[in-house]
């Protein structure tokens, strides 16, 4: 049986405020502070003239193509995404698809770069592969990942976001509104 429109509102309140932030010594957050400190690496990655990188695969795919255009038009922030069909295609073919972000990080990547990873189950191989692609770059991770709370990114970044959400609804909504909220922060 559906549930009705204020019972999703609720459970999306419950699923924003059930947000945990941690940092790369595991350590847990508050949400501002969490916001802030990936507000301040931005500013200075944008400073810098460096490049946040964004990704994810379906709707998070999406996401990081949706937020890379608000953040460079909106921000002035340098961004790049690997959405292009023909080498999401080449790259799976010729290598394998879980190398589909790792090998492009590996060509674009500046050490001091950033990268967000944006997972709903925090599980998906491409997704790990290119995180530890970026970290072996010298670049900054920063990821949002959803479901389980032990799926394999949540403890990765250098700062996470993790959304217990039950739904894919709901952990994409949730993703979208921190996303906001840290692209609003950066807006020139």
């Amino acid at each position: 049986m559906p549930i009705s429109w204020e019972q999703n509102i609720s459970a999306l309140n419950q699923t924003l405020r059930a947000l945990v932030v941690t940092h790369q010594a595991g350590g847990r957050l508050e949400p501002d502070e969490g916001l802030s400190r990936w507000t301040a690496m931005a500013q200075e990655i944008r400073q810098k003239g460096g490049t946040v990188f964004l990704i994810g695969n379906g709707a998070s795919a999406s996401m990081a193509s949706h937020f890379a255009a608000d953040l460079a038009k909106n921000a002035g922030v340098r961004t790049h995404v690997f959405t292009d069909l023909a080498l999401i295609t080449a790259l799976a073919n010729d290598i394998s698809y879980e190398s589909v972000y790792a090998e492009p990080l590996r060509r674009y990547m500046q050490t001091g770069d950033m990268l967000v990873a944006i997972s709903s189950s925090g599980n998906s191989p491409n997704i790990v592969s290119g995180v530890k692609a970026a970290q072996n770059l010298g670049g900054t991770v920063v990821t949002l990942s959803a479901m389980q709370a032990e799926n394999a990114i949540r403890q990765m970044g250098d700062l996470n976001f993790y959304i217990p959400a039950e739904t894919y609804g709901l952990a994409e909504t949730a993703h979208a509104a921190v996303l906001h909220h840290w692209m609003d922060a950066l807006q020139l």
